[in-house]
């Protein structure tokens, strides 16, 4: 196993769309191939939308590991020291105190905590047993070390879930006279041992971002982290290291095309599945190559992952480029699956300019016939959206993959997009035509409206 300063997690943005997911594990699996001495594991800051779910799906591959949060937690500091059980002679305690600095755990026979030998206990124990009997304190050592290990133990010592984070209950663990904690798992079972000063200074996670570079898109508490590395295709909005870093921001397409150079560049190939992943990455990033925000790299990205992924013996044996990008954009297409509120939470970022927070969600359809039915449940969801992170303004994309066009609902009029050069529907929302691309046709858009 790999020692805990030897983990580096490569992750995402919230809300993560096919091409975060992708260039994760795509990354992920480069650097565990080039990088010596360190495990590499592609993470996820939100759930799967449902075009995700269905690729990972049809290639037979796990989603990666849930990580929402960067603060360290008990698990990065638990100590899995060997265990007696309460019946059993203190003398098999005492071996174990000598090996591993003064503690021995006591163990149920279900895996749940007994108690804690430490140095106080024995101490304490010791002076309840001898106490001023003079005759008691003439005992052998090998009498007092065949009495029970219970007999010693300290049963009061606090029980941290190995998936707390470690802030969220310092102040109990300052004002504790112990200096030594169980970690348990969400069973209530033995994980290991902490210790306060560990608890003071935690172990910080190595991190790498793909595809944002934005703090408001990131996993949460990204400042108690060790950022390292930063791959991306979109604006500028990266938050202060601690130290230099390798950071990159490419004008291409998708994440996916970048992580596929960065392989092709070390004479690699990715496998058939995760070159298949990659490349739905670039398909749903770019619509196929029909985005606006499509280049002639993403061009050859997709002829080299197509190289890799359709070859024989494959999950996609059989496919080629079309009937593979058709698949994946329909997969992702459609309001019906999910509920308004999932809609505009599954693919949201966050922006501030000119004073103003607000947010964008897109969500990708096969015509727009269906938005006439969803479109008041759609304005309530994303007015609760608005409220929830506490915006000026939040506005939902509906993206038309099949005509190249979009529809845009907004949460309220605000002035200053009266600049936008979009018609208003008799519906109330705008017709953004030929606009697919939130990064390069409406975001700038937006900004040059509230900046103006």
């Amino acid at each position: 196993m790999a020692r805990k300063e030897n983990i580096i997690y490569v992750i995402g943005h919230r809300n993560p769309d096919t091409d975060s997911i992708a260039s994760a594990m795509g990354y992920a699996w480069f650097l565990g191939e080039t990088l010596e001495g360190m495990e590499v594991i592609p993470a996820r800051a939100g759930q799967l939308n449902p075009q995700t779910t269905w690729v990972l799906q049809r290639l037979n591959l796990n989603p990666p590991l849930l990580l929402t949060d960067a603060s360290p937690r008990f698990e990065s500091i638990a100590h899995r020291f060997n265990t007696t059980t309460p019946d059993e002679p203190l003398r098999e305690a005492w071996s174990i105190v000598t090996r591993t600095g003064g503690v021995a755990p006591v163990i149920n026979p279900d895996g749940t905590p007994f108690g804690l030998i430490t140095g106080l206990s024995l101490f304490n124990w010791l002076g309840e047993l001898l106490g001023p009997h003079a005759h008691r304190a003439e005992m052998p050592i090998a009498a007092l070390l065949d009495e029970p290990a219970r007999a010693a133990c300290d049963t009061g010592v606090p029980k941290f879930q190995a998936s707390t984070r470690i802030k969220d209950v310092l102040p109990r663990i300052l004002r504790e006279e112990r200096t030594e904690f169980w970690v348990v798992d969400k069973h209530g079972s033995y994980v290991g041992i902490c210790r306060q000063r560990e608890a003071l200074h935690p172990p910080r996670i190595k991190v790498v971002l793909v595809d944002h570079n934005e703090p408001d898109q990131a996993l949460g508490s990204l400042d108690e982290a060790d950022l390292i590395e930063v791959l991306d295709h979109h604006r500028l909005g990266n938050a202060p290291t601690r130290t230099p870093i390798k950071f990159t921001v490419d004008p291409v397409g998708s994440t996916s095309t970048l992580v596929s150079e960065r392989i092709d560049d070390a004479g690699l190939s990715a496998p058939p599945a995760l070159a298949g992943l990659l490349l739905a990455g670039l398909i749903s990033d770019t619509l196929a190559l029909s985005s606006p925000t499509t280049t002639d790299r993403d061009r050859k990205a997709a002829k080299r992952l197509s190289r890799w992924a359709f070859i024989g013996g494959s999950p996609l044996a059989g496919e080629n480029f079309d009937s593979y990008a058709q698949a994946i954009l329909h997969a992702g297409a459609g309001l019906a699956s999910r509920s308004p509120e999932e809609i505009v939470h599954a693919d949201f970022k966050q922006y501030e300019a000119a004073g103003r927070r607000f947010g964008i969600s897109q969500v990708e359809v096969a015509g727009f016939h269906q938005l006439p039915k969803y479109l008041d449940a759609l304005k309530t969801a994303l007015l609760g959206l608005k409220k929830e992170n506490n915006l000026d303004f939040a506005m939902l994309m509906v993206t038309d993959v099949v005509s190249g066009s979009s529809r845009l609902i907004l949460t309220e009029d605000v002035p200053a997009l009266e600049l936008l050069p979009f018609n208003r529907a008799p519906d109330g929302t705008l017709i953004a035509k030929d606009v697919v691309s939130r990064k390069k046709q409406l975001l700038p858009l937006v900004l040059g409206a509230l900046e103006a």
